[in-house]
């Protein structure tokens, strides 16, 4: 699909310029303007698209989309606003079905459940903000359906992702502490993270969290009362399986998150009438982005790569794994970032419950020392010395846990393992 400027500039209560052509991409980085691609001028928190726009018509933009006026341009009176309104006319365009999700622990992997598990066109990685699902929606073609992640981290931003998304089901994974320098609160959060069950005609919650702030949708879970229930929850060291009604689920993953996150994939095929054998068949296969409960062999050790990013919730969650493997149990916990005022509770609580697990323990970051003098842990308190010290730390079979926010670049703990 192409945008057309003056279909563009109707869609957004803009102006076509005399020189604005048909593109055949939407960017919002310069740096990835390639010759045909339209170039979006978005306010930044340093720096204001408008700055790049020489940059992007060198580089061979179709058109701009800004507030400035141009011979090349879109003009608009707010270019955020416009290219919020830009995705939502993609995605009426889109006639199958969009499914939303939304969480502070899960919402990639239950977005990739769902889309694997149906067969439905989803974003890669989590590219959940309004500039990357309009380019998503651009793109989209002929799908089957479609399933979006909506991820947020002020108030008002779930406002936009829903009026650009509209999407026909929403599913909400878990509401814990996660981005609160922006949110506030674990109330505001649970606040902005439901507007999703409140817009999507079909909603679907965790059991447990549904019943903890009750919420009157259908729920998933491993709870008789959840109306997709399953049971009979098995987590191995690499794998996991449950049943759902007379049939076996098995996964390629280990924990309880992918596990929840494969039954809410087969409660959305049951509310959409889709062969849930077929939906079984291909969860069995399930892939993941790195990152997200990674198990890599690396010599004599087993190192669960969970370093994509880090909240108390899923911090626990990944315990939770560690704690079925084999051998001795190493904890390397990384900062928390985005916890607000109560950042340094949220890091004590976290390191005990990896020293309950754990057989030792490493702290890296701002709070290291805390958590190891309330833990006996060691602290380190940045990556180059978090190297040092677990090189001494480490034995062969070891099963070695990696978690950190994204911020604190724990893939480069990963060349330790390479030595060994």
């Amino acid at each position: 699909m192409t945008l057309d400027p003056t279909w563009v500039a109707a869609a957004t209560g803009g102006t076509a310029g005399p020189e604005a052509r048909p593109a055949r991409d939407l960017v919002w980085d310069s740096r990835r303007v390639v010759p045909g691609a339209a170039f979006a001028a978005l306010p930044g928190a340093r720096t204001h698209g408008n700055a790049f726009l020489e940059d992007a018509l060198a580089r061979g933009a179709a058109f701009l989309l800004t507030d400035r006026r141009h011979p090349r341009a879109v003009q608009v009176a707010d270019p955020y606003r416009a290219l919020l309104r830009l995705g939502r006319a993609l995605r009426d365009r889109f006639a199958g079905p969009v499914i939303g999700v939304t969480g502070s622990v899960g919402k990639t992997t239950t977005k990739e459940a769902i889309a694997q598990g149906l067969g439905l066109a989803a974003p890669e990685g989590n590219l959940n903000t309004p500039p990357a699902l309009a380019r998503f929606f651009l793109h989209l073609g002929d799908a089957p359906g479609a399933v979006v992640e909506l991820g947020i981290d002020r108030p008002g931003e779930m406002d936009d992702l829903l009026a650009l998304s509209n999407p026909g089901i929403g599913v909400l994974t878990a509401v814990a502490p996660a981005h609160l320098e922006g949110l506030g609160s674990l109330e505001a959060v649970a606040r902005e993270k439901t507007k999703l069950l409140k817009r999507a005609p079909l909603a679907l919650a965790e059991h447990a969290l549904a019943e903890r702030l009750g919420l009157g949708v259908p729920t998933y879970g491993f709870s008789e009362e959840a109306r997709f229930s399953g049971r009979d929850l098995r987590l191995g060291p690499e794998r996991t399986e449950f049943s759902y009604r007379s049939f076996r689920v098995r996964l390629p993953y280990p924990g309880r998150g992918v596990a929840l996150a494969a039954l809410a994939a087969i409660a959305v095929a049951e509310l959409l009438g889709r062969p849930v054998p077929e939906v079984i068949e291909r969860l069995s296969a399930l892939r993941l982005p790195p990152g997200r409960m990674e198990l890599k062999r690396l010599g004599p050790y087993r190192v669960l790569f969970d370093a994509y990013n880090a909240n108390p919730a899923s911090l626990v969650a990944g315990l939770e794994v560690l704690a079925q493997q084999p051998g001795r149990r190493v904890a390397v916990i990384g900062e928390m970032k985005e916890l607000g005022a109560e950042a340094a509770r949220y890091h004590l609580e976290a390191a005990r419950a990896a020293a309950r697990v754990a057989n030792r323990v490493l702290f890296v970051g701002a709070h290291a020392r805390a958590m190891a003098e309330a833990t006996g842990g060691l602290a380190a308190g940045d990556l180059e010395e978090a190297r040092e010290k677990l090189r001494r730390l480490l034995r062969p079979g070891d099963a070695v846990y990696l978690k950190a926010s994204r911020a604190l670049g724990f893939e480069g703990l990963l060349e330790v393992f390479d030595e060994g």
